[in-house]
């Protein structure tokens, strides 16, 4: 019975000190990784992936339709202002403009006949005010002379009368031979304004037709390089659709995905930095575009002081971005045991390095090398960041070498 007891015991006693949390594990030193808490500058960054672009790039759209006749350059070449990249052939288009030369044609032609029949109206105009106005001056002499007559009582009533008559005729002539001038006049000037304004209107459509024509050769806007050319000989191009780009080489920025999770962090002037050939370099964000996509958005970014040589569009950088300034903090290494305690507790290091208990930490922002210490630990402490993944029930770690 004594015996039994004593079983009893030990297994209750036992049960309390494995479900307690109070076990101690045996571990190998090698198997762990053990890391020094240091008081150093500290930064928080994330690292992001960014993609190489030029500084400005020019799409090429087809103003107009056709067929694809010839390529003069293919993807990936250099150009220069005016450079020819493709013709297109577009029948419609130039009958169009073969119809718009004619009716500029009819138009120059109406017009030249409206001029030259103003001329000759304003001749015979001429002419008439003339014989009107010679007419005027006999009528005026006869009457002068016989009312002088008439006064003297040299001839008789019927002459004086009918001389004054005449004259009136001849006033009322002169009158409504002016009039009718100024009419034709008016109808003159106006029938060449509408013709020419006409005549004007025609030579806009055809200059605008001929734009289209020339258009039908697409040639590159600035100089730089043609990429994304999508165009087959034969195929068909309607109007709109996009037939590659130019990018101007005098400079390079860089687009990057961020997780949406740090959207209300990244703004404008934001630093990175980014190691290429063996060497630092520095990044700014330019800017931010707030719209997310599947949770990411992006910023653009621009070279600090200088562009790596050898650098190319589309290529892929590995960025540090600065999410504060630098400041001192005592820092703890990253690892495994993280996923395990969630930074809420860490196995710190005796001094004799034998034995690792648990500890209750805080731990506070944190870059892709580092945590930021709050509370439990001092620079010096040695702590086991190793992954936990074992560790759950033990407190303590005896540690072999």
């Amino acid at each position: 019975m004594v015996a039994g007891g004593a079983g009893i015991l030990a297994l209750i006693f036992a049960s309390y000190y494995f479900t307690s949390g109070n076990s101690r594990l045996n571990v190998d030193a090698e198997r762990i990784t053990i890391s020094e808490v240091k008081e150093d500058s500290f930064r928080e960054f994330i690292p992001v992936n960014g993609t190489v672009l030029p500084l400005t790039s020019i799409f090429l759209d087809a103003s107009v339709g056709g067929r694809v006749e010839e390529k003069f350059v293919e993807d990936g070449a250099k150009l220069k202002k005016g450079d020819p990249i493709m013709r297109l052939s577009n029948t419609d288009l130039e009958l169009s403009l073969v119809s718009q030369e004619t009716n500029v044609y009819n138009n120059l032609t109406q017009m030249q006949i409206a001029q030259t029949n103003a001329q000759q109206t304003s001749i015979s105009n001429r002419n008439q005010m003339v014989d009107a106005e010679n007419a005027l001056k006999e009528a005026k002499r006869l009457y002068d002379l016989n009312k002088t007559l008439f006064e003297k009582k040299a001839i008789g009533s019927q002459e004086y009368q009918q001389a004054k008559n005449e004259y009136d005729y001849q006033l009322e002539r002169i009158k409504l031979t002016r009039e009718n001038i100024e009419q034709d006049s008016i109808r003159s000037v106006q029938s060449l304004q509408q013709n020419e304004k006409l005549y004007s209107s025609g030579m806009s459509a055809l200059a605008l037709m001929r734009q289209k024509v020339d258009d039908l050769i697409l040639r590159s806007p600035v100089d730089g390089q043609l990429t994304s050319f999508d165009a087959e000989i034969g195929q068909n191009k309607p109007a709109g659709e996009r037939l590659g780009q130019i990018d101007v080489l005098t400079g390079f920025k860089v687009r990057a995905d961020i997780d949406e999770h740090y959207i209300s962090r990244i703004y404008p002037d934001l630093e990175g930095e980014f190691t290429f050939a063996g060497k630092s370099y520095k990044l700014v964000i330019k800017k931010v575009y707030t719209q997310v996509t599947n949770g990411r958005f992006q910023v653009d970014m621009e070279f600090v002081n200088e562009i790596p040589e050898g650098i190319r569009r589309g290529q892929t950088l590995q960025i540090r971005l600065a999410l504060s300034d630098e400041t001192k903090a005592i820092l703890l290494a990253k690892g495994g045991f993280y996923q395990q305690t969630g930074g809420n507790w860490v196995f710190k290091l005796t001094e004799d390095g034998k034995t690792a208990y648990r500890v209750d930490v805080q731990l506070g922002r944190q870059n892709p090398d580092y945590y930021e210490v709050v509370s439990g630990l001092e620079p010096g402490d040695k702590v086991v960041t190793s992954s936990y993944e074992t560790y759950d029930r033990v407190q303590e770690l005896s540690i072999s070498n």
